[in-house]
């Protein structure tokens, strides 16, 4: 009588596991931003290759310090078990230890913080300003004895950081100034990475409250959460349709309205939709908006040509 064998899945190797930890799927919203902020530049006249990379890396590596400093909090404070929906998981599964986490989100703060100096070097002091309250607010948001994601500021943090913060960085670094284009693509960018904050924050409201993390849905309650996001989502096309009535951006930048049919599924699904599996697709869906309306206003702006 023969048997067959059982299946094992193979354990991940370290180095995938380390970059799973950085949350890959999270980091276009670093990224989208500061392609965003560049183009913007570029259309301005202003554009460095190497200055670019130089601010890609160091946000990309800010924003991947934040994912892994948050879950080693998160799994301190006893807010992310083995039983989470999230993300998490490594930690709580024994894949990497707890410290290690700590330390990878640190050194990824460090390695940020060094791309930053080279573009202190390049644009001056307020680029300094900005690096230091990036990590700072990276680190805070879940860590120290005051963490910001856990009082109910979360939502500010991410609205201001991951939009004017760091669209209008990706764009002082290359023009040495502020400039009005960017100010208006970073509304949009900041309504929409916000959104992604508020629906993550909806899947976890009953989970978040037992464990005592007051984010600003547990504050508000599920039914104004489902209205911040809807909120914020036709805030950031009301951004960009009054950035080309008051000419702020290019008539061609309406292309960022195309994903406005997606953004309204994702609007009825978070306004009614209540099982978790649900709102991590509408999570990831929102994650894609982001993404690709940033992308699309970017390509507006570069196809425009300059001022």
């Amino acid at each position: 009588m023969s048997s067959t064998p059982a299946v094992v899945s193979p354990t991940p190797g370290r180095l995938a596991l380390w970059w799973r930890a950085t949350r890959p799927y999270s980091l276009t919203a670093s990224v989208t931003p500061v392609v965003a902020g560049t183009a913007a530049a570029a259309r301005d006249g202003h554009f460095d290759p190497l200055i670019f990379l130089a601010a890609l890396g160091g946000a990309v590596a800010i924003q991947a310090g934040t994912n892994m400093v948050n879950d080693y909090y998160d799994f301190a404070r006893g807010v992310d078990n083995g039983a989470s929906v999230g993300p998490g998981g490594l930690i709580q599964h024994g894949l990497l230890a707890p410290g290690a986490v700590l330390a990878g989100g640190l050194a990824l703060f460090a390695a940020g913080s060094a791309l930053g100096l080279c573009l202190v070097a390049v644009a001056g002091w307020p680029v300094l300003v900005a690096g230091i309250l990036s990590v700072l607010a990276g680190y805070a948001y879940t860590g120290g004895p005051l963490p910001l994601g856990y009082i109910g500021l979360g939502d500010l943090v991410v609205f201001i950081f991951m939009g004017p913060v760091i669209v209008l960085g990706a764009y002082f670094v290359q023009v040495r100034a502020l400039g009005a284009g960017a100010w208006w693509v970073s509304l949009p960018m900041a309504a929409l990475v916000t959104a992604v904050l508020v629906v993550n924050n909806l899947r976890d409201l009953d989970a978040d409250g037992r464990s005592g993390k007051r984010t600003f849905a547990t504050l508000i309650g599920e039914r104004a959460t489902r209205a911040e996001y809807i909120a914020l989502v036709g805030t950031a096309y009301a951004a960009i349709a009054a950035a080309v009535v008051f000419r702020g951006l290019p008539p061609l930048a309406l292309a960022g309205l195309l994903t406005a049919p997606a953004a309204a599924a994702l609007c009825r699904r978070v306004g009614r939709d209540t099982d978790p599996v649900v709102l991590t697709e509408a999570l990831r869906g929102t994650a894609k908006l982001h993404q690709r309306t940033g992308l699309l206003v970017a390509a507006a702006l570069l196809l425009a040509g300059p001022r």
